[in-house]
């Protein structure tokens, strides 16, 4: 009988196999690889033969015939064995990534729940420590203690000595988790406390992420050991020493900039700089000269003590493994992914499919058989992530990079495969072995498997650069995506074509753009990338061999989407809906072809389309996500449509509830949808209805194949929603808590497809989307609005303007620069605004409104039934009105609003309920300005939505009602509580909710706050105070350091204002030193100042980043207050230079004048 580490061969060949008695006399040597420190004789009960520890236990094949398996027969077998060699722990601490942000973002939720999950089934009591209050991970629903406060290890170790507990997961929480785990053990915390860090080992997760470690380990030695088995009993073991051996790029790891430059000339330009223990790709970059490279490493090393300066290898295919593996050395790769980009576009930010598909098969395993020995030499215990670089025309390849933790692609690997990644790792962790697992999904096998695919999977990441001014729109090493899409097909053409169209329901499908250079775009890639290729080949005639040569994107790729403009051209020449054959339409369709494409190629409309396409009866079909590719009945309810079929892989008798998720996660729209799409699915579950969710983010819980009855990974367009719809002959459906994009589909949804929505009608939606019907409905139920106009004409708003007085807040309908909405001070500004950046005209309407300066933002989070108000929760802003309530702080229960002012808020909101009929969740802004004539302050609503909003899940988890729960209710019109006033109740505790920023990741970007949302993500703390729960929140968001006494603070902004002076004035007795950059900053602190300021001018290069670095290292600068009223107008504008810099610096950078005031106030009272 032959002992193998790599039995985990295709899972077709696996699953074939039969457990059958050793024979007698059979005798024959198999050389095995293992580590050495896992190598131990052990007696399996039993069984007739012993093993290896480590080894999988295999069988010979036997012929026979074979028989469909039934889990329930599969687990009474005992094939799968109970664990044997567990952990001993009762209390696991599970670490959370914190708020959202480039580079880090949902995943970490979704893996973070699955091993919350895990814990949970093996009757282990789970503590988290994760303050993204956004998340459905920090609900109780899955672990027994969460605490929201910040992950570093002063809170951590609190945490620790407060819960006791015996065991801790790393591997769940990204960056920010694992480099917290490596911290705390040097300190030595988890060894004094016996806490036991479970599956991969700290050592092991410190030679993944140092580079230099990494570079020594691949080049390092492991043991090849061969056995002789007779009668099932070892006569013989042998073992030689091999070196692994496994190539990387030659690099060198560094700590100055003067070792980068060295390092740079013995390997030889170009070269790639990769930082130290960072995710995404922070602070990588290229470079081709000396030049380029000292300000590279120079802005490298402010976010990373070690960075690596390797050989570029750009142009060369990229292609990343899935590994699992146990602690007894089974071993799988349960998914294979290639970048449609050649290496040098990181793997976030590239264009993904799954399974590779220009690998040829040596190149495939010889990947995975690098894959497999990398991930056994480094003994991870867990998931692990292998990148690798593979010559474009030979067998040359590098490792790139090794994440041994759950990552975005991890994510990504288990929805595209059905494999839950981050549920067996947190199995494993706990001591279970992969041939003691069963496969979650199917249940008819166990976890020891590689999945097979009968289909393909493309992913495509969303950018919003546009909503940034000043930054610069390449991408390149560093990751600049907010999030990602993933969809389904039988074919390459069909998967993408989805996947473009839920990037943003703009696009119809593989389609072009405007550029001014082509050329330059194809050779140097931007966020419009793929775009750029759809120019070419269906506008400008460029011939696949040129737009490889410009792009190096592999041919086969290319001549794929060359399928797709040769039916967009065949649709163009029918020119007319009559035109269209049945074989065409089935032809667009089998590649990807939306019906609202299709229409436009032949001058029709969707709904025409729709028709004749469901004449020709042609529709879509249902196909199950198994991991099996079919090969093995699987009950699965993992779902997704294709018309490359002939039959449905399920039944639709459930008539259930469909839930519209929130798709991609971009700015304004991300993981607090989730959370609201999932806890109205397990509101409808526990009611007893079925449920069917519909969602292509790869990054969420609500994909998850186990959240909802039924899960279809779809595009949520009006035509897939309504192929669902009447496939399912659906009871109803949700549209009110997936944020904006459901609601955009709800009205067409009722009127023309005949689908019963959910709560308030989507024609009283409509009438608060609309900005005149809006404001009608205000002024006939008495509630008070800003002055606001739709006009034409650059003259009516100057006159408008005019009247109002400036500020006033501009809204274009038709945006040329991206900065969809500002705020205007002089009359100069608004012409500049309309005749420049954006249209005015009868076509494309102008809205202003007037801008109340100084006045306080509330936030108004409710939930309606039959129009009458249910609950409701108010929060209030700590920046002023004018700053997107996004970006805003918020302050729940509030601590500045009086019981008259909460009274009138709440008559606001009844009437709001009452005059829109609302049923369900709806969110209000309203601003509370002071009166001229000194008497109750105006209250003022500026925005109504009828759907939940982002901050339904702070107010949910502040106050201890879960709002979408009683949403729900309200919508099916079960159980639905008596109205309750639950800012009536007096609590001993306040919460503050703060935005979380990627400005690092966005080179270029002004670091300013408006009226357009900036954040990625968000983090929540309590406090008995606000200043304690502010203090907390503010240590909680990533990269922030606080300044000490003795260091220095640089002061600028707008010194029209007092703001600046306050701080100083507040911060003068705490022995900072005060820095500006120019003399009427000084001159305003030291003159206003009564003689307690003292502030030293320094030397400011605005066009010379490194000289700038310089600067602030010899003044000592921690801290930058940069008050500015506005955004900078150029790339030299001495604010704008500030706030980059000190970004870019990783120095902490305060903009906001009451936030200035609250987080001095924490440093004093600390």
């Amino acid at each position: 009988m032959v002992l193998s580490g790599r039995i985990a061969g295709r899972a077709s060949s696996l699953l074939r196999q039969h457990l059958q008695p050793a024979s007698s006399l059979r005798c024959f040597a198999a050389p095995t690889w293992v580590h050495v420190s896992h190598v131990r004789l052990q007696t399996c009960a039993g069984a007739q033969w012993r093993q290896l520890r480590g080894f999988s236990r295999t069988a010979a094949l036997k012929t026979k015939s074979q028989e469909a398996p039934s889990a329930q027969a599969y687990l009474a077998s005992g094939a799968i064995a109970s664990g044997k060699n567990l952990v001993d722990v009762s209390k696991v601490l599970v670490v959370g990534s914190g708020g959202l942000s480039i580079g880090q973002a949902g995943e970490f939720d979704y893996s973070g729940s699955q091993a919350l999950k895990a814990l949970k089934e093996a009757n282990v009591t789970s503590v988290l420590v994760n303050p993204n209050i956004a998340t459905i991970q920090t609900s109780h629903v899955l672990a027994d203690e969460v605490y929201y406060l910040p992950v570093t290890p002063e809170y951590v170790t609190y945490v620790i000595e407060r819960e006791r507990p015996d065991g801790i997961l790393l591997s769940f929480g990204g960056q920010t988790a694992l480099n917290l785990g490596v911290r705390m053990e040097k300190m030595g915390i988890f060894e004094r406390y016996g806490v036991k860090v479970l599956g991969t080992s700290i050592k092991t997760l410190e030679t993944s992420e140092d580079r230099d470690l990494f570079a020594k380990a691949l080049n390092g030695a492991f043991l090849r050991w061969s056995a002789i088995f007779v009668e099932g009993a070892i006569v013989h073991a042998s073992h030689d020493r091999l070196e692994i051996n496994i190539p990387i790029a030659e690099s060198i790891a560094v700590a100055t900039v003067d070792e980068a430059l060295s390092a740079a000339e013995k390997i030889g330009y170009p070269i790639i700089v990769r930082s130290a223990y960072a995710l995404g790709g922070l602070g990588s970059g290229f470079a081709n000269n000396a030049e380029e490279l000292k300000n590279l490493s120079s802005r490298s090393l402010t976010l990373s003590p070690q960075i690596l300066v390797e050989k570029s290898l750009k142009g060369w295919k990229e292609v990343e493994y899935e590994v699992v593996r146990d602690a007894s050395n089974n071993c799988i790769t349960v998914c294979n992914m290639e970048n449609f980009d050649p290496l040098g576009i990181h793997t976030g930010d590239s264009i993904v499919v799954a399974p590779s598909q220009t690998l040829s098969d040596e190149e495939y395993h010889m990947l995975r058989s690098a894959a497999i020995k990398i991930v056994r030499h480094l003994e991870v215990v867990g998931e692990c992530n292998v990148q690798y670089a593979l010559q474009p025309d030979g067998l040359d390849y590098r490792v790139i990079e090794v994440n041994a933790r759950l990552s975005r692609s991890s994510a990504l690997a288990s929805k595209a495969t059905g494999y839950p990644l981050a549920y067996t790792a947190a199995k494993i962790g706990l001591g279970h072995t992969l041939p003691e697992l069963p496969n979650a999904v199917t249940k008819t096998t166990t976890a020891n498997f590689e999945p097979s695919l009968d289909y393909i999977v493309t992913k495509i990441p969303r950018w919003d650069l546009s909503k940034f001014q000043h930054v610069k729109r390449d991408i390149g090493s560093s990751m600049k995506s907010v999030g990602e899409v993933m969809a389904i097909g039988r074919t390459f053409e069909e998967s993408f074509q989805k996947a473009i169209r839920q990037v943003d329901p703009k696009y119809l499908g593989f389609q072009g753009g405007k550029f001014d250079n082509l050329d330059e775009e194809l050779r140097n890639p931007t966020d419009r990338r793929w775009l750029a290729v759809g120019q070419a080949m269906l506008h400008e005639n460029y011939s696949v061999e040129r737009i490889h040569e410009l792009t190096k994107i592999d041919m086969w790729f290319l001549y794929k989407l060359q399928n797709i403009v040769g039916v967009h051209n065949q649709l163009v020449e029918v020119g007319s809906l009559f035109g269209l054959k049945k074989e065409l339409v089935s032809k667009a369709k089998k590649l990807g072809f939306s019906d609202k494409q299709i229409a436009v190629c032949v001058g029709s409309t969707e709904d025409e389309v729709r028709a004749r396409r469901k004449g020709y009866g042609i529709k879509p079909w249902v196909k199950k996500i198994d991991t099996l590719a079919a090969e093995f009945p699987a009950s699965t309810n993992y779902l997704y449509t294709t018309y490359n079929a002939t039959s449905h892989d399920v039944t639709f008798d459930d008539h259930g509830t469909i839930i519209l998720g929130s798709g991609v996660y971009r700015i304004g729209s991300s993981v607090e949808f989730d959370w609201c799409a999932v806890s109205c699915t397990i509101s409808l579950r526990k009611m007893g209805r079925k449920t069917v969710m519909i969602n292509y983010n790869p990054e969420t819980y609500s994909t998850d194949f186990d959240t909802a009855d039924k899960l279809y990974f779809e595009e949520l367009s009006y035509e897939r929603v309504m192929d669902i719809y009447e496939l399912e002959a659906a009871s109803g459906v949700v549209v009110s808590v997936g944020g904006q994009l459901p609601q955009n589909i709800a009205l067409r949804l009722q009127e023309s497809g005949q689908a019963k929505i959910l709560g308030t009608d989507p024609k009283d939606i409509d009438k608060a989307e609309d900005r005149h019907k809006f404001s009608k409905i205000l002024d006939d139920i008495g509630v008070d609005q800003p002055a606001w106009e739709e006009l034409t004409s650059f003259s009516e708003a100057e006159k408008f303007a005019d009247e109002v007085g400036y500020p006033v807040l501009v809204r274009p309908s038709y945006v040329l620069s991206g900065a969809a909405m500002s705020v205007i001070h002089s009359k100069g500004k608004l012409k500049e605004n309309l005749l420049s950046a954006s249209e005015v005209s009868p076509d494309h309407p102008v809205v202003i409104t007037k801008f109340i300066e100084g006045a306080m933002e509330l936030d108004v989070d409710a939930v309606g039934s039959n129009g009458k108000l249910v609950v409701h929760a108010v929060s209030e802003h700590i920046e002023a009105a004018g700053v997107h309530s996004g970006d805003a702080t918020l302050v729940l229960p509030p601590v500045n609003l009086d019981e008259t002012t909460m009274a009138r808020v709440k008559e606001i909101a009844e009437k709001v309920a009452k005059a829109w009929s609302i049923t369900g969740p709806f969110n209000m802004q309203i601003i509370k300005a002071p009166s001229p004539d000194g008497g109750e302050p105006a209250l003022k609503v500026i925005e109504c939505n009828l759907r939940a909003s982002r901050s339904f899940p702070f107010v949910s988890k502040v106050l201890g009602t879960n709002f979408i729960d009683v949403a729900t209710k309200a919508l099916v019109g079960r159980d639905v509580p008596e109205p309750q006033d639950l800012m009536e109740v007096k609590r001993d505790y306040v919460a503050t909710k703060v935005p979380q920023f990627s400005w690092t990741r966005l080179a270029g970007a002004d670091p300013f706050l408006g009226v357009e949302m900036a954040s990625t993500g968000e983090v929540a703390c309590f406090g008995k105070d606000l200043t304690e729960a502010y203090w907390a929140s503010m240590q909680s968001t990533m990269n922030f350091r606080v300044p000490q006494p003795g260091e220095g603070l640089l002061f600028g902004g707008d010194t029209t204002q007092t703001d600046l002076l306050s701080v100083a004035k507040y911060l003068a007795p705490m022995g900072y030193k005060f820095f500006a950059a120019s003399p009427t900053v000084k001159s305003h602190l030291e003159s206003n100042g009564q003689g307690d300021i003292q502030v030293g001018v320094i030397e400011f290069p605005k066009e010379d980043k490194r000289a700038l670095r310089e600067v602030f290292q010899k003044y000592d600068i921690r801290g930058v207050f940069n008050l500015a009223s506005q955004r900078g107008q150029s790339l030299v504008d001495e604010d704008y230079v500030m706030r980059r810099n000190a970004v870019d610096f990783g120095v902490p950078l305060f903009m906001e004048p009451k936030v200035r005031f609250h987080f001095p106030s924490s440093m004093v009272d600390r």
